[in-house]
Formats: structure tokens, C-alpha cells, sequence
């Protein structure tokens, strides 16, 4: 019985979105501005890389044609006629450019409603919401109140935050309301209690997610956030892929942050990780140990959260490159029958504008010895990802989307 591997390449978009204008995205295109400041040489770092963008494993599946696809450019370097595999371009139906929109789309569960978003205002949260927040969890008041980059507030914050015992509490364009506070000096599993209270909170507004980032460190200089971060989300409206393989008796493997995206639901194994290049360990791992028929999904958050949102061109270069040069150790411990998915959930271009994520269409590749090469051309919907999976693995087909298998 087949398998199925979901890598979701988190903010890595290739452009092109038709609604992208409407966000303020108009022009964005994550992986194509990167190749093209390494190919002018303004993605270079001492130290870490140089020179124009090298993905020659992912390019060879249809990383590049798929880029040309969306945008009408393939970068230098990339190639128009991949090698092997089967690509194309994912077209979101959700509203928004959030983790969760992107992630239940994908999974075959389009989100059906708004969410509810803070101003860009300061202070951006309600007073009552603050107060209520602050009696009920106990707190001495809290900092912030703002839209922010995460690293930046703490960088800013966490001296005091440190001092007064208030942790830090700040959003973002996304349907989100995230709470920082040191590890040690404000305690790991009393920040898992503020963000319980938040997620009550919140939950009536309709904000996706309440998360929880915890830092450690003694100053700004060396202040550095933690693996231990954990979303509290709402659930999706509808049983997901996840669900799906999960009723059918199969066991699916959430690596990463996918079991707080989907608020648990679907979840047979939970392996957690700091970093992309250990978030490709245990996806190793978890190939090893996963039976015939399970379903592996991994989100790789680095993109997004070290590069993306840092506007950090040089790193994100490197971190694909990274990612591209071990994808052959997960090819070669595929079985023939299994099958590979890698996609993205959203943009998050680092030539960009502020710190938030973009509006943009994700690339679609997929391998494996039993699927013909050859284009499936920009899918009206990220459920297409979903549906063409349950299709492999033998699910019943869901109410959205459809196969490419």
C-alpha cells in the first residue's frame, strides 16, 4: 500500500497571485526576487554563500518551470524542462495570506469564512479583551500591544518583559495574537496557560491563532526563541486530509508545527524539531518507522519565521539550498509505490515591503517512480494538493478540489 510525503515549504510562493493587488502583493514573488538578487550577487554573505541561487534537485522535479508558470520568468540558472517529476501551480481560494488558510486549503478544506484581524493601530487590542486577559491569567499588565516582527519586539521588550514578569504580547496582517516571554525567568508552561485564557478569548473574534514564544537568552544581544513554541488554533470546519487517513486506519505523521495548525485533529504521531535541517531529520525518521498506506506532512517554518519575516535575503537563499542539497537522502529512502509532495502555503518575500507574509501562488512538485512526468498546469484551488494525495493513498475523495493524479 502507498505512501504519501507532504513537505510544505513555508513562505516559499512563486508570485503571480490574481488577487494579489487587493493584499497590497502586487509584484511580490518570494523564490523568483530571491534568485534574482543571488544572480546580481545581492544575496551573497560571507561566510554562508555567493552567487546566483543553486536548487538543482528541486529545479530537476520542476521548481523552476513551475516559477515560469506562475510568473512568466524562470530564473538564471533554473531550467523550463524539468528532468522528472510532475509540477505546477496552486491558486488559494481562502481569504487571506495566514498559516492556517494555506494549510486546511491544502489538506482539501478551504476556509469558509473571514477571519478577524487587529488593527494597525497602537494599541492594536481591544482594551476590554487586555483587561479581561490580564485579570483572569493573572498577570501584572502586559507589553507591546502592537503589530510587530517577533524578533525585533522581544529584541526590544525582553529586558523589561524580563523585569516587570509582563510578557509580550503583539500581532501581525495575519489573523493572529502571539504571546513572547522568557523560558525561564516567566516559566514555559505558565505562558501555555496565558495563551489558554487568550484562546478563549479570542476565539469568539474569530483570530485563528494564539501562540505561544517562548525566548531565551539574558539581552537583546543574544535573545533567541525557542523550539517550544505551540499554536493554539482553531479547528478546521471539515474532516481534512489528515482526518481522513486518520478514520481510514492509517497513521499520519505531523512534524513540526502541523499538529497546532490542524488543532490536533487527524494526529496519530506528533514529532517536534528546532530548525529545518532537524524538521528534515525526523521527516527521515518518520519515513523509517511509517507503515504501508500512512501519511507524513511536514512544515519546514524557517523560510518563514528565520527569513521571510527577518527580510533576510541571504538566509533564505542559503536555507533552500540547504533543503535542496538533502532532498536526494529523502528520494532515496523512498519506497517505489511512495509518493513525494513539495508545496508552500503562502508567500513571505524577503524583497518585500514591512515584515508580513505575501499574497501568492505556491508551486506544486511531486515524485515518484510511479507518476509520469509532465505539467498539471495552475490548479484553481491548494485542495487539488490534498485531493491528488487521498487519491494516492486510496482515500474516499473529499467535497473540494480535485485530483491531478
Amino acid at each position: 500500500m502507498p505512501r504519501a510525503i507532504l513537505c510544505v515549504l513555508d513562505s516559499v510562493g512563486i508570485g503571480g497571485a490574481p488577487d494579489a493587488a487587493s493584499y497590497g502583493d502586487e509584484g511580490a514573488n518570494t523564490l523568483g526576487h530571491i534568485a534574482e538578487y543571488a544572480a546580481a550577487g545581492k544575496a551573497d554573505r560571507a561566510g554562508l554563500r555567493g552567487g546566483p541561487l543553486y536548487l538543482p534537485n528541486m529545479d530537476a522535479i520542476g521548481l523552476g518551470a513551475a516559477l515560469g508558470l506562475s510568473s512568466g520568468t524562470v530564473p538564471e540558472g533554473f531550467s523550463d524542462k524539468p528532468k522528472g517529476g510532475r509540477f505546477g501551480v496552486g491558486r488559494e481560494i481562502s481569504k487571506g495570506k495566514d498559516t492556517p488558510s494555506g494549510h486546511w486549503e491544502i489538506a482539501g478544506v478551504p476556509v469558509p469564512f473571514d477571519w478577524g484581524y487587529f488593527p494597525q493601530t497602537e494599541p492594536a487590542f481591544p482594551p476590554k479583551l487586555i483587561d479581561t486577559l490580564v485579570r483572569e491569567a493573572g498577570l501584572p499588565g502586559i507589553l507591546g500591544n502592537k503589530h510587530a516582527s517577533g524578533t525585533t519586539i522581544i529584541a526590544e521588550l525582553g529586558q523589561e518583559s524580563i523585569r516587570t514578569g509582563k510578557p509580550i504580547c503583539y500581532t501581525s496582517i495575519d489573523s493572529v495574537f502571539q504571546i513572547a516571554a522568557h523560558e525561564t525567568h516567566f516559566g514555559l508552561d505558565r505562558l501555555y496557560e496565558v495563551c489558554q485564557s487568550a484562546f478563549k478569548l479570542t476565539k469568539p473574534l474569530m483570530i485563528g491563532r494564539v501562540i505561544a514564544r517562548p525566548f531565551v537568552g539574558d539581552d537583546p544581544e543574544n535573545f533567541k526563541r525557542t523550539g517550544n513554541r505551540r499554536d493554539f488554533a482553531i479547528a478546521p470546519p471539515e474532516p481534512t486530509l489528515l482526518d481522513r487517513a486518520k478514520a481510514a486506519g492509517r497513521q499520519v505523521f505531523a512534524i513540526g508545527k502541523i499538529s497546532d495548525i490542524y488543532a490536533t485533529m487527524g494526529v496519530t504521531h506528533k514529532l517536534k524539531a528546532t530548525g529545518n535541517m532537524a524538521l528534515f531529520d525526523k521527516t527521515l525518521e518518520a519515513l523509517e518507522m511509517a507503515p504501508d498506506g500512512a501519511f507524513i506532512m511536514t512544515n519546514f517554518v524557517d523560510f518563514d519565521s528565520e527569513y521571510g519575516h527577518r527580510r533576510d535575503v541571504p538566509g533564505y537563499a542559503h536555507a533552500l539550498e540547504q533543503f535542496d542539497a538533502r532532498l536526494p537522502e529523502l528520494i532515496v529512502a523512498m519506497q517505489p509505490d511512495d509518493l513525494l509532495v513539495l508545496t508552500a502555503d503562502h508567500g513571505n518575500d524577503p524583497t518585500w515591503p514591512g515584515s508580513d507574509h505575501t499574497r501568492e501562488q505556491i508551486p506544486i512538485l511531486m515524485f515518484s517512480p510511479g507518476v509520469t512526468p509532465g505539467e498539471i498546469g495552475i490548479r484553481s484551488t491548494f485542495a487539488d494538493i490534498g485531493e491528488s494525495i487521498a487519491h494516492w493513498l486510496g482515500l474516499p475523495p473529499g467535497a473540494h478540489g480535485k485530483s491531478f493524479l
